[in-house]
């Protein structure tokens, strides 16, 4: 029987590698830091512009204590130094049903919204690394890209997805997706501007106990184990793996337990000297740091120090298309060859 036209013959999947994404916010701030590359080092313009939670968090509660829409009691609890994880203040309050935390968490994710998309909105005609990402897989004859798994509430991957693909994102908030050829881009704590069952989707801050039953979020992250427990690489792009991300961490353990070859994990992200991501995760047993990726992959030293203004996202994919994309593919690209120049 003919394979259905785009379709990969069983034999072609397994020659190639199965490579699944997983994005968090040093994703998104990379495209900033890439716009922006130039005044990066202003501490000043780092501080009012960061997409990193840290810079994020502390905007939106000065500005929900400006504007009072902190009960006495929470405003009680808050230091005078700030808050830097906006994200597991939110989950907590909603853990712990502190009186009048509908409104007050209601008020800080519409914060998050517009603190996030009013730094995005002006700049992201000018973003390019997500899209020249999707190019380089639109041509990659080695890899599979198997699926999408990101942590971001933004739409820039959705975005760069629709473009260069030319198909809508498959979210997978039903039971059966097996319909949709897309490349499914998995939300696991929702979106802004993302709806189900034409109602609008609230976000989902991570925590300490959720368990995402909840549909559709119980149909994502069920189909983010699956890409887990199929793909052989999985790439990690701007995220740190920290507390708040103690749900993927766990998914993550589920793969491995449930596998007898595990994946390769692929650290993209700052590589100091004094690294210590596969002592700190010594439980996952292929954990690679930025510089050692495919045989040092990345020549670029300055990776190691984030007071050098370098861009890792940035970093690993000019090696990466460097290495394997032929120069007549590269031609065919846009956004490929914007970021050779």
């Amino acid at each position: 029987m003919r394979a259905p036209k785009g379709a990969k013959t069983r034999q072609t999947t397994e020659l190639r590698t199965r490579v699944v994404y997983l994005f968090g916010a040093g994703a998104t701030h990379a495209e900033l830091a890439n716009t922006c590359e130039d005044r990066m080092s202003d501490a000043g313009f780092f501080e009012k512009n960061s997409l990193l939670l840290a810079s994020v968090s502390k905007r939106v509660c000065k500005a929900a204590k400006r504007n009072r829409d902190f009960t006495l009691r929470i405003r009680s609890l808050l230091s005078s130094t700030g808050l830097s994880n906006i994200e597991l203040f939110i989950s907590l309050l909603e853990d712990n049903h502190v009186p009048s935390t509908s409104d007050v968490v209601r008020k800080l994710k519409a914060g998050l919204k517009n603190d996030i998309l009013g730094r995005l909105r002006h700049r992201q005609g000018r973003f390019y690394l997500h899209k020249a990402l999707f190019e380089f897989h639109r041509t990659n004859r080695e890899e599979d890209l198997t699926g999408v798994i990101s942590l971001n509430y933004d739409g820039l991957i959705d975005e760069a997805y629709e473009l260069i693909m030319g198909k809508s994102p498959n979210y997978c908030f039903s039971k059966d997706p097996s319909k949709d050829d897309s490349i499914p881009i998995l939300k696991l704590h929702g979106g802004f501007d993302l709806k189900y069952r034409e109602k609008k989707l609230p976000i989902l801050a991570p925590g300490v106990n959720k368990n995402y039953l909840e549909l559709p979020y119980s149909f994502v992250w069920g189909r983010a184990l699956e890409l887990l427990l199929d793909c052989d690489v999985l790439r990690i792009v701007g995220c740190s793996l920290s507390q708040n991300d103690l749900g993927i961490v766990d998914l993550l353990f589920k793969a491995h337990i449930k596998r007898d070859n595990y994946p390769v994990l692929q650290i993209i992200d700052f590589d100091p000297e004094d690294n210590r991501i596969r002592e700190h995760f010594g439980f996952f047993p292929k954990v690679q740091r930025a510089l050692e990726i495919e045989g040092n992959l990345i020549s670029d030293v300055t990776i190691r120090d984030p007071s050098k203004g370098s861009n890792p996202f940035k970093i690993w994919l000019k090696a990466k298309i460097e290495r394997v994309m032929q120069a007549a593919d590269i031609k065919k690209t846009t956004y490929v060859k914007k970021l050779l120049q």
